[in-house]
C-alpha cells in the first residue's frame, strides 16, 4: 500500500491469547501504527514478557495507558475469555456498507469501473502519494468516472500543509466528495487552528483519523468544537467502547476504518461498528485481500458487510497459522 508515508509492504502486530484453567480461550490483536503515534511491536512484546506467562486479570491494569494497543488486545481477549456477550444494537443489524479502497495516482480511475459494477459507491483514494499538481489534476478525471450518486473519500494522511489543504478543499467544492481526511498532520506546528480553520472555511467536510490515536485525543477534539468527521480505528484504541459512547452522546459523525489487522483485531473492530447507534457510514474497511496468506484476512471485500461475515472469523485458526 502506497500513502503519503511512504509505501507499506509490511503489517507487524502481536495475536494475544488468554487462557483459564478451565480451558476457556480468548484471542486479542495489538496492531500498532508507530508513525501514527503508537506504541511499536517492539514494546508490545517486552510488556507481554513482562506480564508472564500466568496472571492476575487485575495485573492488566498496570499495562501503561501509552500501550493503547495492547491494552485493547487484553480487554478484547478477556471479553471472549469469560464470554461476554458483545454489545449489540439490534439481534439483526442492517448490513453495512463498505467503501472501496482505490489504489494512489492514475491506477485509481482503472479500478473505479469494476469496483462499480460490482456495487461500491463510496470509494477512497490515497492523496498526498505522488506529485501534488498531478494528483490535483486527476480529481476532476477519478469524479468522472464515478458512477451516478457515487462519493469520494480523500485520505491526504496528513501529507499537505494548509496552504495545499485549502486548495484542495476549494477544489473539492461541487464535486461528489464525502470528504477530506487528515488533510494537515496530527502533529505539525499550529495543527489544530489549521485544522479548525479548514473544517470552517470550505463547504467539504474535514475527517480527522492521525489525530485521534490515543483515548483521550476524542475529548479534546470534542471540547474544541470539532464540527467535521471522526475517523474512527477501534484497534488503536486502549477503551474503544468508552470513546464511542462519548461520539454518541455528542451526536458526532463517525466513521470506523481498519488498521490494517488481521482477522482478530478486524472481528473486535466490526463489532462495535456494528452496534453503532449513530448515524451509518459505510465502512473504512474496504482492504481484504490483503495479506499475502490469505487466511490472517478478515472478510473479502463487498460493497456490503453483513455481521454474519464478522462472526465466520474464526481467531483460533488465525492463531493456529502462526503457532
Amino acid at each position: 500500500m502506497r500513502t503519503a508515508h511512504g509505501p507499506w509492504g509490511e503489517r507487524e502486530g502481536v495475536l494475544v491469547q488468554l487462557a483459564n484453567e478451565a480451558g476457556s480461550v480468548g484471542y486479542g490483536e495489538a496492531a500498532p501504527i508507530p508513525w501514527f503515534g503508537t506504541e511499536t511491536t517492539d514494546e508490545v512484546v517486552e510488556a507481554c514478557r513482562e506480564l508472564g506467562e500466568w496472571v492476575e486479570i487485575e495485573t492488566f491494569d498496570a499495562v501503561p495507558i501509552e500501550l493503547g494497543c495492547l491494552r485493547n488486545a487484553l480487554a478484547v481477549a478477556q471479553a471472549e475469555l469469560e464470554a461476554k456477550a458483545p454489545d449489540r444494537r439490534s439481534p439483526d443489524p442492517a448490513d453495512l456498507g463498505v467503501a472501496a479502497l482505490l489504489p494512489a495516482g492514475k491506477a485509481a480511475i482503472e479500478v473505479i469501473s469494476p469496483k462499480a459494477e460490482m456495487g461500491f459507491r463510496v470509494f477512497k483514494w490515497k492523496v498526498g502519494v505522488g506529485d501534488p499538481d498531478e494528483e490535483l489534476g486527476l480529481l476532476d478525471e477519478l469524479c468522472g468516472a464515478l458512477p451516478e450518486g457515487a462519493k469520494l473519500r480523500l485520505d491526504a494522511n496528513g501529507a499537505w500543509d494548509g496552504k495545499r489543504a485549502a486548495r484542495w478543499l476549494e477544489r473539492c467544492a461541487e464535486r461528489p466528495v464525502e470528504f477530506v481526511e487528515q488533510p494537515v498532520a496530527a502533529d505539525s506546528r499550529g495543527a489544530q487552528d489549521v485544522l479548525l480553520g479548514l473544517a470552517g472555511d470550505f463547504p467539504t467536510p474535514v475527517a480527522l483519523d492521525e489525530s485521534l490515536i490515543r483515548d483521550g485525543d476524542v475529548e479534546r477534539w470534542l471540547g474544541v468544537g470539532w464540527p467535521g468527521v471522526f475517523v474512527i480505528k477501534p484497534s488503536l484504541l486502549a477503551d474503544p467502547s468508552l470513546t464511542l459512547a462519548r461520539l454518541a452522546t455528542a451526536k458526532a459523525p463517525v466513521v470506523f476504518s481498519s488498521a490494517l489487522e488481521t482477522g482478530v483485531g478486524a472481528r473486535a473492530a466490526l463489532r462495535l461498528a456494528f452496534a453503532w447507534t449513530g448515524e451509518r457510514r459505510a465502512l473504512g474497511f474496504g482492504i481484504w485481500p490483503l495479506f499475502a496468506d490469505g487466511r490472517f484476512d478478515g472478510p473479502y471485500t463487498t460493497p456490503f458487510l453483513s455481521l454474519r461475515d464478522v462472526e465466520r472469523i474464526n481467531p483460533a485458526a488465525i492463531w493456529n497459522v502462526l503457532s
